[in-house]
């Protein structure tokens, strides 16, 4: 006679609590996508123009670049840190590579793209090391990051400016490019995104930034390189926001030295807003971009039906507010239904 067949063993209690709050925050994803088709709908009711074809590529442009540094933004808040840096890192960027224009004319634009990734992945190396390595709070050094860069991009621009006069007619069209009736831009940051989404779900390396979100105590004992794997965050972090750099200088055109000064605050709620757990250890790059396309709705949305752009911020913090409220409500009722599973197994 066979050998009676042995019961799986339960999933551990960090487990079943991570697969709880994905199936609750992957409810949150498709949510957006509701409020997204509702808020379309609505204000193309109030003002029919705006689900024309221009709005709708100028949305998708604009969203392109938030969902670009939100990406790496996400990858950071899923290992339980956040990156409050990156706004001035988009800022140096785009000076630097627009001013390259004018310092090198004729350099060819793949090279420029180059010099902003160089950029990015130069700084977030060393908020990387300073924050895995040297295990200081991200909070503190991302936010003297944020100052120190931005000093640094004050102090290379000056009173100086980059003009759009001294950028080529081919990086300056760069926002408007279409294949097949979309932005350029926004397709190639989709690809961006499937392929951080495969990485974050494909691999080792990629579930290991939730295992650290989830408890980076429980995935050092694991074995988890937990420093290399956080260093390896920030730095896809700033590298995309160096990338992030060149686009926001091809879309502005004209760079001064205070160019993306509070982009970080909105990053981060198109993160956390698209799903990303402010705590750490759940949520998707998906999810990040498709908070960074609702939150440039609305703003698009406010704009046609004559809002003062104003709101877009309050709307932002409003939003944010209730997402961080949400997860920690969240976590509360998971952690109370593992207790309840727990008491209910062990009777």
């Amino acid at each position: 006679m066979s050998a009676a067949r042995e019961p799986e063993a339960e999933p551990s209690e960090p487990e079943s609590q991570r697969r709880l709050v994905d199936v609750v925050l992957r409810a949150r994803t498709f949510g957006i996508i509701v409020v997204l088709g509702v808020l379309v709908l609505i204000t193309a009711l109030i003002q029919s123009r705006f689900v024309g074809g221009g709005e709708v590529r100028f949305i998708l442009s604009q969203t392109a670049l938030y969902a670009l540094v939100a990406v790496g933004e996400a990858m950071v808040i899923l290992t339980r840190n956040v990156d409050l840096s990156v706004g001035s890192v988009v800022g140096l960027s785009a000076y630097v590579s627009a001013n390259m224009f004018g310092t090198h004319p004729g350099i060819p634009i793949v090279l420029v793209f180059l010099v902003g990734l160089g950029v990015g992945l130069g700084c977030g190396v060393i908020t990387g090391a300073i924050t895995a390595i040297g295990r200081v709070p991200s909070l503190v050094v991302t936010l003297a990051m944020l100052y120190i860069i931005r000093g640094v991009d004050t102090i290379i621009v000056g009173s100086g400016v980059v003009l759009a006069s001294t950028e080529p007619n081919s990086f300056l069209n760069i926002p408007t490019a279409t294949i097949f009736g979309l932005p350029d831009l926004a397709l190639a940051v989709a690809v961006v995104v499937a392929i951080a989404a495969y990485y974050l779900n494909s691999y080792r390396s990629g579930r290991d930034l939730y295992a650290i979100g989830s408890d980076p105590d429980a995935a050092r004992r694991a074995g988890i390189p937990v420093a290399k794997r956080v260093f390896t965050a920030f730095v896809i972090s700033g590298g995309l926001a160096g990338l992030g750099g060149v686009v926001w200088a091809s879309q502005y055109a004209t760079i001064e030295s205070t160019a993306a000064s509070g982009l970080e605050l909105q990053i981060i709620a198109s993160v956390v807003v698209g799903g990303v757990a402010i705590f750490g250890g759940s949520g998707s790059v998906v999810g990040a971009a498709l908070g960074a396309l609702l939150l440039q709705t609305i703003n698009s949305a406010l704009n046609v039906i004559g809002v003062s752009s104003i709101w877009t911020e309050a709307i932002s913090g409003l939003l944010l507010i209730t997402a961080i409220t949400l997860d920690r409500g969240i976590q509360l009722r998971v952690a109370a239904a593992l207790r309840r599973r727990r008491v209910r197994l062990g009777a």
